[in-house]
């Protein structure tokens, strides 16, 4: 067989042809494995038990997810609560609000040192950030400005993966070399983030380029709305709700996807880079960090079929044709709603909310925002009509973290990038857990049911 060699260009890389159509049915045809199988070995499919609760695969002491509480002996759901190191968020929340200050900063040094901060230890470790928040020299020209992805998780991903090449202790994993990395990582984020959507947005949108640089005296929150806008203008609302954002963003227990890719990556002893370029792969998927960009993709499909979004009896109807498979996607989910483990509220929406409600106002956007009460509120009645479940429903975090964004007149190109540079403090305290602990590799089962078949001579087959 002679294969001829050329250069491919992108068409031709990326088309599918009928050779991989045939094969990719062999591949599915092959791959498939009897549903009922999973039953018989008891397998915990998603590391779940059928009842939806995790597998217990790990300990942690970083953030604890609260929904059910013992009663009379017996477990029974309970309003949400999310604690950062036994803090409760919402605590967190109303102590920086009532002082008037940004709570990202603070909430980082709490999540990686266990502790909250006091004045002094705070300015430190914001001095700490500012001064690592340049990234090496040429990097943007020479790494980010060249072939520029449309996606910029990708672009994200690429950028950290990138950085290892200007570490000269890249794979040093002692605990302070360590937190050196996470802690440029946690400053870079905002920079890799921003500066890979204005590179897509000039050379694939065809739009001008603005490379602002971080300001040392701005918040994380403050630095994003900076570096982003063509004038660096934003409202002192706007950059607060921002970092709001990010603080209810910043961890959410050691078993969300992400995060416990960062545990198995971790365990294998491999670098800061690799690992942090796997979370944000994982991050990625829309049943992740991409769902709060399927709740806005929802909600526009929904605005657009509702010619009066007052009508409450309208909206039910198009939230019972989401479930039918009738509306939007047709994949049978209202977006936005449910939770792996909230059942009867999840405590980031509700902190969210009221400060929707402000934007929403200040933006003149109050049409939209009645829309989302109104689907809050109607959409867990749809569900336990239509559906079997086993728990309760309620709106998650991404049911508003996308209307935010939206508000906040931020690209949905940026809206899972700006969910990373929040998670990304998470991920790097989880990761020192992981190394501090030296735990063994992380390596579940997996049962083969493929019988065993004899070989056959290639002539034979």
């Amino acid at each position: 067989m002679t294969v001829m060699q050329n250069t491919p260009d992108k068409a031709s890389f990326s088309r599918i042809t009928p050779e991989i159509l045939s094969l990719s049915e062999l591949c599915t045809g092959n791959g498939r494995i009897d549903p009922e199988l999973y039953t018989r070995y008891d397998v915990k499919r998603g590391l779940r038990d059928l009842n939806g609760n995790g597998v217990l695969t790990g300990l942690t002491e970083i953030s604890e997810i609260k929904s059910k509480e013992i009663m009379d002996g017996k477990e029974v759901p309970c309003e949400g609560k999310l604690y950062y190191r036994g803090v409760d968020v919402e605590e967190i929340v109303a102590g920086f609000i009532r002082e008037k200050r940004f709570g990202f900063e603070e909430t980082a040094y709490l999540l990686l040192f266990g502790q909250l901060p006091k004045k002094e230890e705070l300015e430190q470790f914001c001095g700490l950030l500012a001064h690592y928040r340049s990234l090496p020299t040429s990097f943007v020209r020479d790494i980010i400005m060249k072939a520029p992805s449309r996606d910029m998780m990708n672009t994200l991903a690429r950028s950290v993966l990138t950085l290892y090449s200007y570490d000269e202790r890249a794979d040093d994993i002692s605990i302070p070399n360590v937190l050196r990395q996470c802690l440029q990582l946690i400053a870079l984020f905002p920079c890799l983030s921003v500066y890979g959507y204005q590179a897509y947005n000039h050379y694939i949108g065809g739009n001008s380029l603005f490379i602002h640089t971080p300001d040392p005296n701005l918040s994380t929150a403050e630095n994003i709305l900076h570096l982003l806008r063509p004038d660096s203008s934003y409202t002192e609302l706007e950059a607060r709700i921002l970092d709001l954002a990010l603080v209810l963003h910043a961890e959410h227990g050691g078993g969300n996807n992400s995060t416990f890719t960062t545990h198995v990556v971790s365990s294998s002893g491999t670098d800061t880079y690799s690992a942090i370029a796997a979370s944000l792969g994982s991050l990625k998927g829309q049943k992740h960090g991409g769902a709060n960009i399927k709740v806005m993709q929802m909600f526009e499909d929904m605005k657009e079929h509702l010619t009066d979004w007052t009508d409450e009896e309208a909206v039910e109807r198009y939230l019972t044709a989401l479930l039918h498979r009738e509306a939007f996607d047709r994949a049978g989910l209202i977006y936005g709603m449910g939770h792996a483990v909230y059942s009867l509220s999840d405590p980031r929406a509700r902190v969210f909310r009221a400060f929707v409600k402000s934007l929403s106002e200040e933006k003149g956007r109050q049409k939209e925002y009645a829309l989302y009460d109104a689907v809050e509120r109607l959409a867990p009645k749809v569900i336990a009509r239509e559906r079997k479940i086993y728990k309760g429903v309620s709106a998650n975090i991404d049911f508003y973290s996308g209307f935010v964004y939206s508000m906040l007149d931020l690209p949905m190109e940026l809206y899972t990038p700006i969910f990373a540079v929040a998670r990304i403090a998470g991920w790097s305290a989880h990761r020192i857990e992981e190394l501090v602990n030296a735990g063994k590799i992380i390596r579940p089962a997996y049962k083969n049911v493929q019988p065993h078949v004899p070989y056959l001579p290639l002539a034979e087959r």
